[in-house]
């Protein structure tokens, strides 16, 4: 048998057991339904950046409906991604991007469906630096060049991973626009609590991280770590009234602050599952309250209103 033979006939494999799993693999022996919006249990991958808030939004979700288990793996993006395509236990991810064009033609050819997807929330990409520091105001094109290492050389950056985040790819993206990262600045560690970390030990150091991780002052452990970090200033594009803004919700939710990205859910199921269960819930007001008190920017209106800032922020 020929190499590409042999390909063929494992695509057939992993597509007869994919769709083999989805049609009965929600069932008992008996043939009954033991998946549900409300029960059963399901895998999802979440991106790591969002552990904080997806970790609560999945505590209330079970506390709700005590028959349903949501078993979530936290990890990158580009891993997230790999799960969808390759594990068969994956139900569902979470991560900063829907399905493109050509990956929505690959699942309706080897599921035979299109997965669902949709935005759920919006995230800001936060800049931190020590407490001790009094670096704390940013432009977008001081970030791009320090970046590209054209400045400022002797100040590290700190990611969460260099090739394979949602961090570092926005950064890519939406900051050095088709540029290179200089990796002789620019560093990683291995989680969002590492970037933090090591800001924390660091006085000459900026780092990227999700504002789920720090953004929270309603959160004791969050409001801790703002003893040792500080969150920055940056450029405002759009305001007419402040040049530099913070990552707060209100300025998320207007795009004043220009670090601003998509959270979205892509789901593999084509009935009226669990992980349909679960994404309703994150659709609708408990879920989105919670995204809110994580100071995400929701897709549900609350309404934006004027508030006395934490100047501790």
């Amino acid at each position: 048998m020929n190499r590409k033979n042999f390909k063929r006939i494992m695509r057939g494999c992993i597509i007869f057991f994919t769709i083999g799993f989805l049609i009965t693999g929600c069932k008992d022996k008996s043939g009954k339904l033991t998946d549900t919006v409300k029960s059963g249990t399901i895998h999802i991958s979440v991106d790591e950046s969002f552990k904080p808030v997806m970790a609560e939004q999945i505590r209330v979700f079970e506390q709700s409906f005590p028959a349903a288990h949501i078993i979530a793996e936290y990890k990158t993006e580009a891993d997230c991604f790999k799960d969808l395509y390759n594990d068969t236990l994956n139900r569902m991810v979470i991560v900063t991007r829907g399905l493109r064009n050509e990956e929505d033609v690959y699942f309706l050819d080897t599921l035979k469906y299109r997965p669902r997807w949709n935005n759920i929330a919006n995230d800001a990409i936060t800049l931190i630096v020590n407490s001790k520091s009094n670096d704390t105001v940013f432009t977008l094109e001081r970030l791009k060049s320090q970046l590209s290492g054209q400045i400022n050389r002797d100040q590290k950056i700190v990611f969460d991973g260099l090739n394979a985040t949602s961090t570092v790819r926005f950064a890519m993206d939406s900051i050095l626009k088709g540029q290179k990262f200089d990796t002789t600045v620019v560093q990683a560690v291995k989680s969002s609590q590492a970037v933090i970390d090591y800001i924390a030990k660091t006085e000459n150091a900026i780092g990227f991280v999700g504002i789920s991780w720090i953004g929270n002052p309603e959160d004791s452990a969050q409001v801790n770590l703002l003893k040792k970090v500080k969150i920055a200033y940056v450029s405002c594009v759009v305001c007419d009234d402040e040049p530099f803004v913070k990552p707060m919700q209100a300025s998320i939710l207007t795009r004043r602050y220009p670090l601003v990205r998509g959270l979205y859910y892509i789901l593999k199921e084509n009935y009226n599952g669990l992980g349909t269960g679960f994404v309703n819930f994150l659709n609708q007001e408990r879920g989105q309250l919670i995204f809110k008190r994580a100071y995400l920017g929701t897709i549900m209106d609350f309404g934006v209103r004027k508030v006395k800032i934490n100047q501790k922020l």
